[in-house]
């Protein structure tokens, strides 16, 4: 199993980033959100808030992100909002 997620930022107007990550942080509706490789698939209602996202040498990439979604499903984070955008 990889140690990575492969992670796809997309607003409604384009591609903010995508690229493999160690871990993601984002706010749900039920709250705030932890992903690592080998999480269970999951569709979560994205709430408006800061996305976290830990490059596999540590580097972090921060995105403020609104209305929207996020999907996991074999070591991909899937995460579309109206509005998003790098920090």
């Amino acid at each position: 199993m990889s140690n990575n997620l492969r992670v796809e930022l997309v607003s409604a107007e384009k591609a903010v980033w995508s690229g493999e990550a160690k871990m993601v942080v984002a706010k749900t509706v039920e709250g705030e959100i932890g992903l690592l490789a080998g999480h269970e698939p999951m569709l979560a209602i994205l709430a408006s808030g800061e996305v976290r996202i830990t490059l596999p040498e540590g580097e972090k990439i921060l995105a403020n992100a609104a209305d929207g979604f996020l999907s996991v499903e074999n070591n991909v984070v899937t995460i579309v909002a109206r509005n998003a955008q790098l920090a």
